[in-house]
């Protein structure tokens, strides 16, 4: 698998630089073009409207086959502005090499262009024959400032776009960084709540060891051997639907029931459409957690945990309640690895998009209630 991978992303690497190079050579030879077709027409207007009789046809093939001379010499001006790119500190090394390119550039296209005109001879045969130094050496005087402006031009068109770029790169691997540092925070933070609800579970074991309830303890690891497998198994996701997560919860709580037997009675009410909503992954265990730990075995009276989940048009509200001790109690816990890690996970997964409360119930005891934002998991075909 590895060996495959590496051999797609290396054969991909030369598709996309080849459609590069044939975007660029498009819009080189397109651009030409089009200034070619500019000119001539703006030459036979001219000419047109001041009486004189010239070819349409002569006119526009003069002035496209004459700056054609452009499309096969902007890819040396890219190269060179590449190879010797005009920066601060390096314009007294660089500058005289750009000087005397463009000097060549324009000479050489004042010789073709010139080439071209006595053959298409645009405006009929000349009254007055001249020589080709004649001709020659007048364009490339008169057409110098022209070939200038285009190199500067090109030059700088094609530093803008390179800034414009290697800028766009920059945004788009802060961006890559920012996904892979906050998916590495969420890792952290769930790894944090595995080892942290395995040592108060196998603690709940040695307790039931201690008063001799051996049925009960090894009841209790056989729970906690599907719990684990279930932690192991979705190792890797940061969400999962609300069926799994509560799941995964009456696992737990079937081994909370051993250790309280008749003293814990818990109540879930669930909305059956809130079953497919994504929910981050192990975030309902440790509130449940907490609400046996401080709110449930401080006191001998049985009491009530109990999971609420409702859509309210585009959120999913979830609660976990207990009747014990109430919120002074709660208050204690709320910088515990469970409540922290909630927040913490909750923050870098939603936002602002999400709500995270612990308040008093009107009834007595603790409430815990987080408000996210309601997504249905895509069913795999």
């Amino acid at each position: 698998m590895q060996s495959s991978l590496s051999v797609n992303s290396t054969s991909q690497a030369p598709d996309t630089t080849l459609k590069k190079s044939w975007a660029a050579w498009f819009i080189i030879v397109g651009f030409w073009i089009f200034f070619g077709l500019l000119n001539g027409t703006q030459l036979y207007l001219g000419v047109w409207m001041e009486g004189f009789p010239i070819s349409f046809w002569r006119v526009f093939a003069n002035d496209l086959i004459g700056w054609s001379f452009w499309i096969a010499a902007t890819p040396g001006v890219l190269w060179l502005g590449r190879r010797l790119p005009i920066e601060r500190g390096r314009l007294a090394r660089v500058l005289p090499v750009h000087v005397i390119a463009c000097v060549v550039i324009s000479v050489c296209h004042s010789a073709f262009a010139d080439v071209v005109n006595r053959s298409i001879q645009p405006f009929g045969p000349p009254r007055v024959p001249r020589s080709f130094w004649e001709s020659f050496s007048g364009r490339a005087v008169s057409q110098f400032h022209l070939d200038l402006l285009i190199y500067a031009t090109t030059l700088g068109l094609s530093y803008a776009v390179s800034y414009y770029v290697r800028y766009r790169e920059r945004e788009f691997r802060a961006s890559q960084l920012e996904t892979q540092l906050a998916h590495a925070q969420l890792q952290t933070l769930k790894m944090q709540l595995q080892p942290h609800f395995l040592f108060n579970t196998l603690n709940g074991i040695a307790g039931l060891v201690r008063d001799s309830k051996n049925k009960a303890a090894v009841e209790m690891l056989a729970g906690l051997s599907d719990l684990l497998r279930y932690t192991l198994e979705n190792a890797g996701k940061q969400e999962v639907p609300l069926k799994e997560e509560l799941e995964f919860l009456e696992l737990y709580m079937d081994i909370q029931q051993m250790r309280f037997s008749d003293r814990m009675k818990i109540e879930m009410q669930i909305q059956p459409e809130t079953l497919d909503a994504l929910v981050p992954n192990l975030i309902l265990q440790p509130l449940v957690e907490n609400a046996i730990r401080h709110g449930l075995s401080k006191r001998a009276a049985s009491g009530v945990v109990g999971v609420t989940a409702e859509r309210d048009d585009g959120s999913l509200r979830i609660r976990i309640y207990d009747d014990g001790v109430g919120l002074a109690e709660a208050a204690k816990r709320a910088e515990g690895v469970g409540l922290s890690n909630t927040r913490a996970r909750l923050s870098q997964l939603y936002g602002d998009r999400q709500e995270f409360l612990l308040s008093r119930r009107a009834g007595g005891g603790t409430e815990a209630k987080i408000v996210i934002p309601f997504v249905r998991a895509e069913t795999e075909q």
